[in-house]
C-alpha cells in the first residue's frame, strides 16, 4: 500500500506519520512556515523511506552550516541503502539532495528539472531547484522550472509567487507584478508573494506605495521562519530608507531584524546588509556591530557560498574584527584555489573580500579598486539584485571618500534614472560634484 502526499504525489510508505513530515517539510518549505523539522521525525518512523531521508538531509543543509553536509550524510546514506526500494520520483529526490551535499549544482540542478518535468506537481522539487539556480546567478533557468510547472498548478498560489519572483530576477516587471498580485489573490498569505512585489516596487523606486503595501500585509508573515519573518521586514526597511525615514528603518533593525535567530546565516546576511546600508544614509550604528560580530567569529572557514562569505566579512570589517576579517579573506583566498571550477570565488568573492577589508581599515583607493574588480562577475555569486546591490553601494561609498567622481558619475547617472522618485539618488548625484 502506498499513501498521497497533499500534492496528490504518491510515496512509498503506508505510514501515515510519514506524510505527515513529508507534507511538513514541504508545506514549510513552499510557505516559510516552522513545521520542516516534522520530516525528521519521518525518517526516524521508518529509516528506509528514501523521500523522507532526502528531505531530512535537505533541511540539514539549509542551515548554511560547515558542518551542514556532515549532519545530512546520515540520512543520505540511509536512504542510499534503500533507494531500490524507493519509488522513481523518489529517487531522484535522494540523488538532487546528494549532489548538493557534494557541492555538485549544476548536477542537482539538472536533476530538479528533471523531477520538475516526469512530475510538475512537486512544487518542494521545483521550489528547490529554483533555489540552486538563484544562488548561481541563472534567473532564466529560475523562469525556466517555473513555467514548466505552471500549467499543472495553475490554481496554486505559491507556483504564481516562485513565478512572480523569477520574473522579476529576469528584469519583467510588469508580469512580475501581475503574478505577484494574482498569487495574492488566491491567497493573501503568501509571503514569497509579498516579497516579490517589494521587489518589484524597489526596482521601480515605488518606495512609500512599497512601505505601505508590506506594512498592510505584515499580518501574514507571525507564523513565518525566521529568514521570511526578517526578510520581509528587512524590504520594508529598504523601504524606509529610501522614504528619507532611517530612524524607521533603524527601528525595524532592532525590532523585527535582528534578533530572531541571531545564529542563522540569512538572519545575519538581513542585519549585515541592513546596518551597512543605514551607515551609508549617515546612521550611526552603535555596538550594533560588534553584537552581530560575535555571532560571525565561528564561520571563518565555512565558505557555504560567497554571498554569505562577504556578508560576514562586511559585518567583522564594520565591527573592527580586523584580525578576524583578515583570517576570513585568507580562508577564503585558500577555498577558492580549492574550487577552481567555481571561477566565481576567485574572480568575483576575493577583489570583492579585499575591497571589503580595505574599506574596514578606510583606505578608501584600495578598496575602490578591488570593489570595482569584483563587480562584473557579482550576478555570479548569488543573491537578488535589491541584495547584490549593497556591494555596488560600497564601492560608490569608497569611491566618494576616495575621490573618484569622475569614475562613480555613471553609475550614479543610472541610478537616478532607474529610480527619479527616490530624492536619495539626487543627493548622491550632488554628493560626486
Amino acid at each position: 500500500m502506498t499513501l498521497r502526499d497533499a500534492q496528490g504525489l504518491e510515496i512509498s510508505s503506508d505510514n501515515p506519520a510519514v506524510l505527515v513530515g513529508l507534507d511538513g517539510f514541504d508545506a514549510s518549505f513552499l510557505r516559510y512556515g516552522k513545521t520542516a523539522g516534522l520530516v525528521l521525525a519521518a525518517a526516524q518512523q521508518q529509516p528506509d523511506q528514501v523521500l523522507a531521508n532526502a528531505k531530512a538531509a535537505a533541511l540539514q543543509l539549509f542551515m548554511q552550516t560547515g558542518d551542514a553536509a556532515a549532519k545530512a550524510a546520515p540520512f543520505l546514506a540511509a536512504g542510499a541503502a534503500s533507494l531500490d526500494k524507493a519509488l522513481p520520483r523518489e529517487q531522484l529526490w535522494l540523488k538532487a539532495v546528494q549532489a548538493w551535499a557534494d557541492n555538485d549544482i549544476p548536477r542537482a540542478i539538472a536533476l530538479h528539472e528533471e523531477i520538475v518535468r516526469l512530475y510538475p506537481r512537486d512544487l518542494a522539487a521545483m521550489k528547490l531547484g529554483q533555489g540552486h539556480m538563484f544562488h548561481i546567478g541563472d534567473a532564466a533557468g529560475m523562469l525556466r522550472i517555473a513555467e514548466a510547472a505552471a500549467p499543472a498548478n495553475a490554481e496554486n498560489p505559491y507556483l504564481h509567487g516562485m513565478l512572480a519572483f523569477a520574473l522579476e530576477e529576469s528584469h519583467r516587471l510588469n508580469e512580475a507584478e501581475a503574478a505577484a498580485r494574482h498569487a495574492i489573490a488566491l491567497q493573501r498569505a503568501e509571503p514569497w508573494a509579498h516579497h516579490a512585489l517589494a521587489h518589484v516596487m524597489e526596482a521601480q523606486g515605488r518606495v512609500e506605495e512599497g512601505l505601505t503595501t508590506l506594512t498592510e500585509l505584515s499580518d501574514c508573515w507571525a507564523e513565518c521562519n525566521s529568514f521570511m519573518l526578517t526578510h520581509n521586514w528587512w524590504h520594508a526597511a529598504l523601504f524606509a530608507i529610501d522614504s528619507d525615514r532611517p530612524d524607521q528603518a533603524l527601528a525595524l533593525y532592532d525590532q523585527r531584524v535582528w534578533g530572531v535567530w541571531k545564529e542563522y546565516s540569512q538572519d545575519q546576511v538581513n542585519a549585515v546588509a541592513l546596518l551597512a546600508r543605514l551607515e551609508f544614509v549617515g546612521l550611526d550604528a552603535g555596538a550594533r556591530w560588534q553584537d552581530l560580530a560575535q555571532y560571525l567569529e565561528g564561520r571563518l572557514h565555512e565558505h557555504v557560498d560567497p554571498f554569505l562569505d562577504l556578508h560576514y566579512l562586511l559585518g567583522l570589517a564594520r565591527a573592527g574584527y580586523d584580525a578576524s576579517a583578515s583570517e576570513l579573506l585568507t580562508s577564503m583566498a585558500e577555498y577558492s584555489h580549492s574550487r577552481p571550477q567555481e571561477p566565481s570565488w576567485r574572480e568575483t568573492a576575493l577583489p570583492l573580500g579585499r575591497g571589503i577589508v580595505a574599506y574596514g581599515r578606510e583606505q578608501w583607493a584600495e578598496a575602490f579598486r578591488h570593489l570595482g574588480a569584483g563587480l562584473a562577475g557579482l550576478h555570479r555569486i548569488g543573491g537578488s539584485h535589491a541584495q547584490r546591490d549593497l556591494f555596488h553601494w560600497l564601492w560608490l561609498e569608497a569611491g566618494w571618500r576616495a575621490g573618484a567622481y569622475a569614475a562613480i558619475r555613471p553609475t550614479l547617472a543610472e541610478r537616478l534614472a532607474a529610480r527619479p522618485d527616490v530624492a536619495r539618488h539626487r543627493r548622491e548625484w550632488q554628493r560626486a560634484g
